[in-house]
């Protein structure tokens, strides 16, 4: 169980991030047209997972914004933004600012990818939302990297989630 803040009051996750080197669990979310989208959907592809509680708030919208100009410049390189908000919040977002170079995933439907990622908020304010994190994946599916944002009001260290697909 991983212990996080939101607004300098403590809250717990469901578990911890998946451990390096491990293969990531594969997933079914919902995508912008209201599909299926699995993991197995980005075979061969590096991908970012840019997880948050939800799309309308300061820092989530920032970190799309931030991933979103990111993206443009990576080869082999999927961004996946993952929240519990309805596809519709998401397209309305992304429209509304632009943004073209994510993949927007919604795990509303039943919180399962919250709950096998173990990222789940389980009390506070943002209670069953998933918490903000990222994980890092190369062509195979094993895991680069992972960030458990140690405060929900805190933006993700970019930095470092890029850096990581620059090493051989």
């Amino acid at each position: 169980m991983a212990n996080i803040n939101l607004n300098n009051k403590p809250t717990r996750t469901s578990g911890n991030l998946p451990n390096i080197g491990t293969t990531a669990k594969n997933f079914s979310l919902v995508g912008k047209e209201l599909n299926e989208v699995t993991l197995d959907d980005f075979k061969g592809e590096r991908i970012i997972m840019n997880i948050f509680p939800a799309i309308d708030t300061g820092v989530c919208s920032s970190s799309v914004r931030n991933f979103n100009a990111q993206a443009a410049n990576l080869s082999n390189t999927k961004i996946l933004c993952i929240s519990r908000d309805l596809p519709f919040a998401q397209n309305r977002f992304c429209g509304a600012e632009g943004i073209e170079n994510v993949v927007t995933l919604s795990d509303f439907i039943s919180g399962k990818f919250g709950k096998d990622y173990e990222l789940t908020i389980l009390d506070g304010p943002f209670i069953h939302l998933l918490s903000r994190c990222v994980i890092v994946l190369d062509e195979e599916h094993k895991v680069l990297y992972t960030e458990q944002v140690a405060d929900i009001g805190s933006e993700p260290n970019y930095m470092a989630a890029l850096e990581v697909l620059k090493r051989p």
